[in-house]
């Protein structure tokens, strides 16, 4: 009975990793989207943004088989505590991995709309965005690894920081099309890409609040939604 339970919780132990370790090749993956279809932007590489468009089914395939796993865990396991919450944290992080990973093709869709486009000022700055957005990512991530919320609070204080960095880009697009009407094509599609990096970082800012959760038991989203 003993070698049954012992060989069950070894079992267990090793679903779990297997958990954490698909969550961060699915991240790795849309890491590598996300600085292709920047690289596509810049260098105005339309194959390179289709690839990017293309591999997106890899990042979906990825999020079914972590749902399928926690939903196993949960079913077959009946996981409590700290296991519980590692698990309906998992369940919450995917989705947002994958939406990061649907912001990347829409930054290759912008990048195939501009085609010929003339290159504006903000394309220096909208690479700058981006490595924060992945900055805050990797924050976050190593934060889920190490159970670290303290990382996680570090991952959350970088938003104004984003937040800031995309509002000059938008000030400085809005610029350049008021300065030259044949810019506002190339302009839009530049707000749009802003706004995209924006949201990436605001789902990594939704990994590290659940990482939070998982380590601590608080929840810390819509604080001031809160009941004083």
């Amino acid at each position: 009975m003993e070698s049954t339970r012992a060989h069950t919780d070894r079992v267990y132990e090793s679903e779990l990793v297997q958990l954490r370790q698909r969550l961060l090749q699915m991240a790795g993956h849309v890491e590598r989207a996300l600085s292709r279809a920047v690289d596509a932007l810049v260098r105005r590489d339309a194959e390179l943004a289709r690839n990017v468009i293309s591999d997106d089914r890899e990042v979906n395939r990825m999020e079914i088989e972590v749902d399928e796993l926690c939903r196993r865990l949960l079913a077959l396991r009946q996981p409590a505590a700290s296991d519980l919450r590692l698990i309906t944290t998992a369940l919450k992080i995917v989705v947002d991995i994958e939406r990061m990973g649907d912001l990347a093709v829409n930054l290759s869709q912008r990048v195939i709309e501009l085609g010929d486009a003339p290159h504006l000022r903000p394309y220096v700055d909208l690479p700058k965005l981006a490595d924060l957005a992945l900055e805050q990512l990797k924050l976050a991530l190593d934060a889920f690894v190490n159970a670290d919320a303290d990382r996680a609070e570090a991952a959350l204080k970088k938003d104004d920081v984003v937040d800031a960095f995309y509002f000059r880009v938008l000030n400085e697009t809005v610029a350049f099309m008021m300065e030259d009407t044949r810019h506002i094509r190339s302009g839009m599609s530049l707000m749009l890409v802003a706004k995209y990096l924006e949201r990436f970082a605001d789902h990594a800012m939704n990994v590290a609040e659940m990482v939070i959760y998982m380590v601590r038991g608080t929840d810390v989203r819509h604080p001031h939604s809160r009941a004083p």
